[in-house]
């Protein structure tokens, strides 16, 4: 759908704010909830600047009371009922299913990394991570809340969060007090895989603009100064990394083949389907691979050589290429093998 494309592009929208618009469906949002608008809107170069801008603000006594109820939480509620009475459990669960579960994964889960880089980037005692997350209470997420955004979009009994929607394309996450409202702006970058888990080798894969950052590969928080290694690793700097997760990033960034290479691994099996490698590895499960080549030859004519990691049980070559297809061994007998 146009919509969910629409949405889609907010959710993952990078570079600055659009601070007019976004100021506009903060005064809006209080409006239709029936609110003064604020005296003040600030601005903060990212959720964690956002953070300590309102805490420093409730401590200054500057923000009056916290209004997320009154702004998100009963029009959102409210939205919600009246548009699924109207269209029943099977309509509602097919525009959801059309709109914003197909950004669900997505947003909820680079929303709960942000709040958990912001928590760690805060927290130095116990004391004050709840205080860090009592903060995070009161945020409305903008950008990061276009899965339901996308689901309401454009039907009768969602105006009243016509004002949220216009903070959301505009800007990221938001705080709405009596007095002030905190708006932070949206990433300057943000880097993902295929399978839409933050991931980036040579940086931080989300960025905002006043320097607070995460990293990460394939989906896992990574220290900054882990990634600096990696452009000069060795099969020696991988078997001594302790972190049996940083290993395996470690693995996978250097290449399984060229780690086996290079670490005199020697081959426990081969037939016809490919050739089995194992290496032991401290402290983790064994590293134990399948060399395949596929018949089908290369333009150029050439075979491709693929590896193919398997379960660290496997024996044989065959056994290996059979799991891959979810397969015994016995019962993998291809015509052709690709």
């Amino acid at each position: 759908m146009e919509t969910t494309a629409r949405w889609r592009e907010v959710a993952a929208a990078t570079g600055p704010a659009d601070r007019a618009a976004a100021e506009e469906g903060v005064r809006l949002a209080y409006r239709l909830a029936g609110l003064p608008e604020p005296e003040r809107i600030v601005w903060a170069g990212s959720p964690r600047e956002a953070a300590v801008l309102a805490t420093r603000l409730m401590e200054e006594d500057a923000t009056g009371r916290g209004v997320r109820e009154e702004v998100r939480t009963r029009p959102w509620a409210a939205a919600r009922q009246r548009i699924a009475e109207r269209l029943g459990p099977a309509g509602w669960a097919e525009r959801w299913s059309q709109t914003g579960a197909q950004l669900w994964d997505g947003t909820t889960g680079l929303t709960e990394r942000v709040k958990t880089g912001v928590v760690e980037a805060l927290s130095e005692t116990p004391d004050g991570e709840r205080a860090v997350r009592l903060v995070l209470l009161d945020a409305v997420l903008g950008q990061h809340d276009a899965a339901w955004l996308a689901a309401f979009e454009g039907l009768d009994g969602a105006e009243p969060l016509a004002g949220i929607a216009a903070v959301a394309r505009a800007a990221g996450w938001w705080w709405p007090y009596e007095k002030v409202a905190v708006v932070a702006e949206r990433p300057v970058e943000l880097h993902r895989d295929e399978a839409g888990r933050l991931h980036r080798g040579d940086g931080a894969a989300l960025a905002f603009p006043d320097g607070f950052a995460l990293h990460a590969w394939g989906g896992m928080p990574v220290p900054a100064a882990f990634l600096d290694e990696l452009a000069a690793l060795t099969p020696r700097r991988i078997r001594e990394e302790e972190n049996a997760e940083l290993r395996r990033v470690m693995l996978e960034h250097y290449g399984y083949d060229r780690y086996l290479e290079e670490s005199g691994a020697e081959p426990v099996h081969r037939d016809e389907t490919g050739v089995l490698w194992r290496i032991e590895l401290e402290g983790d499960e064994p590293l134990v691979m399948v060399e395949v080549v596929n018949s089908t030859p290369e333009p150029d004519g050439s075979h491709r050589t693929y590896w193919l990691r398997v379960p660290p049980r496997t024996r044989t070559a065959r056994e290996g290429v059979a799991w891959t297809f979810g397969l015994d061994a016995a019962d993998y007998t291809p015509e052709r093998e690709t």
